[in-house]
């Protein structure tokens, strides 16, 4: 089979096409011919050195497509169902052994490539929006990146709740994305020659002054102090990725400052704890699709061979919705 092969940490070009073994199920695993693999930023993180891991290795931690066959002591699954998943590190590849516990069964009413392309970040926009700050219509959330693929889905989740949401752009193109999927205001970054303090004075003025309950931010270096600056009392900084780098260390007393903020920097391990926590969360997001509820937009899809220019589009941020690749 084929499958992309980092051989050592750099940018999008060590990304390379290559034959590959034959994957085979061990016990507890489930090989899996793979219809469509999402592509994240974490694998650009992993790829370029940022997250350490053993070179050479094949990226992708989402994807979905058919079992093929089964190991030993799995139950559950069988050769011909339809799976997806998002936390088993090999998924740029043709075939893909996948632990059963890392699978969710993918109901008949939702297409392969929706399933890999929301797999991931729908789980992650779940866990933001109903547990890492549980958002209700007495609250207005400020989405970085609202037209980016979890910012689509984590507005949609968030509307769903009753909140407000307010998100931020760098195109017109995104802005009626953005809005399409029910921001009630959104806000050009690109037109904030000091986005410091642009940002936060254009948010007071939409909430009275207040600020904002929640900042939903996965840009980080970029836009942490204005995310700071746009919270209102004891507000929330939610900050989920890094896609402008990474936050440097910063003094705390600025959350005292700033009117006794809270930040936290949550991981989607630590919200699918359980089986029942992903049977739960998975079922949400993909009863939220097959209703039309939640729609899944994906920007791009690209061959597997063609992985590199998937990651330059990912880290240019000239995206929208999912990057999706097809084996």
């Amino acid at each position: 089979m084929r499958a992309i092969v980092a051989s050592h940490p750099g940018d999008a070009s060590v990304l390379q096409i290559a034959d590959a073994p034959e994957p085979r199920p061990l016990a507890g695993e489930v090989l899996v011919d793979v219809a469509a693999v999402g592509v994240n930023f974490i694998d650009t993180y992993q790829r370029s050195g940022v997250y350490p891991v053993s070179f050479p290795f094949t990226p992708g931690l989402e994807g979905s497509g058919v079992v093929a066959e089964v190991g030993g002591a799995v139950t559950g699954f069988a050769p011909g169902d339809r799976v997806a998943w998002c936390s088993s590190l090999g998924s740029y590849a043709e075939r893909v052994t996948v632990p059963a516990h890392a699978l969710y069964a993918v109901p008949d009413s939702v297409d392969l490539r929706t399933a890999a392309a929301v797999t991931l970040q729908g789980l992650t926009a779940h866990f933001l929006s109903s547990s890492t700050f549980r958002l209700g219509p007495e609250h207005t959330a400020l989405v970085h990146a609202g037209a980016g693929g979890v910012g689509l889905l984590l507005t949609q989740l968030a509307c769903a709740r009753g909140a407000r949401v307010i998100t931020t752009v760098s195109t017109e193109e995104k802005e009626a994305l953005s809005r399409a999927a029910g921001a009630s205001a959104v806000l050009r970054y690109d037109q904030m020659p000091d986005l410091s303090a642009d940002l936060p004075a254009a948010v007071r003025e939409l909430t009275n002054g207040d600020g904002v309950d929640v900042v939903y931010d996965g840009v980080g270096a970029a836009t942490f102090d204005a995310s700071l600056g746009s919270l209102a009392v004891r507000g929330m900084l939610v900050l989920f990725g890094g896609a402008s780098g990474q936050v440097p260390d910063f003094n705390l007393q600025r959350l005292n400052a700033g009117g006794s903020l809270f930040v936290t920097r949550p991981s989607m391990g630590h919200y699918l704890r359980t089986e029942q926590e992903r049977a739960w969360r998975a079922g949400e997001v993909f009863s939220a699709v097959a209703s039309g509820e939640l729609n899944v937009r994906v920007g791009a899809t690209y061959p597997l061979d063609q992985a590199a220019d998937a990651h330059r589009a990912l880290e240019s941020r000239g995206t929208s919705g999912k990057v999706l690749l097809l084996p």
